[in-house]
C-alpha cells in the first residue's frame, strides 16, 4: 500500500481496503452476485425507490388549503406545512432503525419492511378524522419512506464507490428529481377532480408498484459485512460512522443544506400563493424550480469524475454565498415583497445548486465507511432529516407575509454550511477522482 493512501486512511478520507474486504464493482453495477438488473434499469428502481419517499411529500403540496378547511385549522398561520414537517420526522430516526436492519438482514428485506409500513401510513392519513391523528399518522408514513432512503443509498454504496458513487447518485437524484417536478401539477389535477383525501391512496398504491417491482433486485449486502442487530452494536456502528472527521464534518454541512430545502419546501405554496399573490400558480413554479434541481444533477453526473467532488463542491458554496446575500439583498430593497421575477430567479438557482453539493457531500462523508454503508448511510441521513426538519419548523413561523425572514435564514444556513465544509476539509487530504476497484 503507497505511503500516500496509507495517510488518506489514518486521516479518515478512506478506508483501507483488503484482500477480504469486499468492495463493489464500480465499473460493473451488474457483476457478482448481487443484482440482478441491468445497470439503467438499476438506476431507474434505485430512483423510483427513493422516489416513493419524495411523493409522500410534493403530492401533498397543493392540498394544504384543502386540509385546513377540512380541519378548520386558522387561516394565515402555515399550520397545514406541519403534514411535511412531521413526515421528516418520522423519515429521520426511523433511519436509525431501518441502518441496522440492513446490515444484518440485507437490503431488500428491509424494503418490504418499509413499503408495508409506509402503505400502512398512507392509508391511516386517508382516514384521519382529525388534524392530530393526521400528523401521528404522517410521522407513521415517513417512517417506511425512511427504509426506502435508507435502502437505496446502500445498494449504491454495495456497487460503487468514490467519483463513481457520486456520479450515480446524481444520476439517480436527475430521475429522482422528476417527482418534484410534475407531483404538484398531479396532486392538483388529482383534487380537482376527486376528494384531497385521494392523494394518500394513490401514494400507497404506487407503493406497492415499486414493492413487486422490486422482486426483480437480488441482494446486494456482502455476507462477509453482515454485522449481528442489537442496540450496542447500532450504537456501535454509529460511534464508528461519526469518528471520521468527513463523516461528520460533511454530515453537519448537509444539515444546514437540508433545513433550507425543508424550510423551502414546507413554505413554498404559503410563499407563491400568499406573499406573492399567485394563487393557482403554484404547481407550475414549483414544478419549474425543481426542474432546476434535476439539470443540476445531470451536470454533477457528467462533470464529477472528471473534476473531482473537491472542485464540484468548492465551485458550488461560493455561488451559494453569493446567491444567497443577492437573495437577502433583493428581499430588504423590495420591501419583504420584492419583485416576484427578481426573487424566484435567483431562489430556484441558490436551490438547483444544492444537487452539486448534496450528492458529493454525501459521497464524500460516505468513503470511509462503505463496511457499515447501512448504518452509516441511516445515522447520517437521520441526522441531518431531523435537524434539518427541527431547524425549518421553528423558522416556519417568522415566515408570515414577508419573504425577507426566509432570505435571511437561507443566508445565514448556507454561510454556516461553507464555514463547516471549510474547517472539515482543513487537514484532511484531497477528494480527488478516486478510481475504479475491479
Amino acid at each position: 500500500m503507497s505511503k500516500a493512501r496509507l495517510d488518506r486512511i489514518n486521516s479518515g478520507t478512506v478506508p483501507e481496503v483488503t484482500e477480504t474486504q469486499d468492495v463493489a464493482p464500480a465499473a460493473s453495477p451488474t457483476a457478482g452476485p448481487g443484482v440482478g438488473v441491468g445497470p439503467r434499469e438499476l438506476v431507474v428502481l434505485i430512483s423510483s425507490v427513493m422516489a416513493i419517499m419524495a411523493l409522500g411529500i410534493d403530492l401533498m403540496l397543493p392540498a394544504e388549503d384543502d386540509i385546513e378547511r377540512a380541519f378548520g385549522l386558522p387561516e394565515g398561520e402555515n399550520q397545514a406545512s406541519q403534514v411535511i414537517t412531521f413526515y421528516f420526522f418520522g423519515l429521520a430516526f426511523a433511519q436509525l432503525v431501518f441502518g441496522p436492519l440492513a446490515d444484518r438482514f440485507g437490503r431488500k428485506r428491509v424494503l418490504y419492511l418499509g413499503v408495508g409500513l409506509y402503505c400502512i401510513g398512507a392509508v391511516a392519513s386517508a382516514l384521519a378524522p382529525t388534524f392530530e391523528t393526521l400528523l401521528a399518522a404522517r410521522v407513521f408514513w415517513g417512517v417506511g419512506a425512511a427504509a426506502a432512503r435508507v435502502v437505496a443509498t446502500s445498494i449504491v454504496r454495495d456497487r460503487f464507490e468514490g467519483d463513481q458513487m457520486a456520479r450515480v447518485m446524481s444520476q439517480v437524484m436527475a430521475v429522482f428529481i422528476l417527482v418534484p417536478v410534475i407531483a404538484p401539477t398531479l396532486g392538483a389535477a388529482i383534487i380537482a377532480i376527486a376528494p384531497w383525501r385521494t392523494l394518500f391512496w394513490f401514494s400507497a398504491a404506487c407503493s406497492l408498484v415499486i414493492a413487486v417491482w422490486s422482486l426483480r433486485l437480488r441482494e446486494t449486502l456482502n455476507p462477509a459485512n453482515v454485522r449481528p442487530f442489537s442496540f450496542g452494536q447500532a450504537m456501535r456502528s454509529y460511534r464508528e460512522a461519526l469518528s471520521f472527521r468527513v463523516t461528520l464534518g460533511y454530515m453537519i454541512a448537509t444539515v444546514f443544506i437540508q433545513a433550507v430545502f425543508t424550510m423551502y419546501l414546507s413554505t413554498s405554496k404559503h410563499i407563491i400563493d400568499d406573499i406573492f399573490g399567485r394563487d393557482g400558480q403554484f404547481p407550475i413554479i414549483f414544478g419549474i424550480v425543481a426542474a432546476g434541481f434535476g439539470v443540476s444533477a445531470v451536470i454533477n453526473s457528467r462533470l464529477v469524475e472528471k473534476h473531482g467532488i473537491d472542485a464540484m463542491v468548492g465551485f458550488a458554496m461560493r455561488a451559494e454565498v453569493i446567491l444567497s446575500l443577492l437573495l437577502v439583498t433583493i428581499s430588504i430593497a423590495g420591501g419583504g415583497v420584492p419583485n416576484f421575477w427578481l426573487f424566484m430567479p435567483v431562489l430556484a438557482l441558490m436551490l438547483s445548486l444544492f444537487m452539486l453539493l448534496m450528492p458529493n457531500l454525501g459521497t464524500a462523508a460516505m468513503l470511509p465507511v462503505g463496511h457499515i454503508a447501512g448504518s452509516a448511510s441511516a445515522v447520517t441521513a437521520a441526522i441531518r432529516t431531523g435537524l434539518g426538519a427541527m431547524i425549518a419548523t421553528v423558522l416556519n413561523r417568522f415566515i408570515t407575509d414577508s419573504v425577507t425572514p426566509f432570505a435571511f435564514f437561507a443566508c445565514g444556513l448556507v454561510i454556516a454550511m461553507a464555514i463547516t465544509v471549510t474547517i472539515t476539509k482543513r487537514g484532511a487530504a484531497p477528494l480527488e477522482p478516486v478510481p475504479a476497484v475491479a
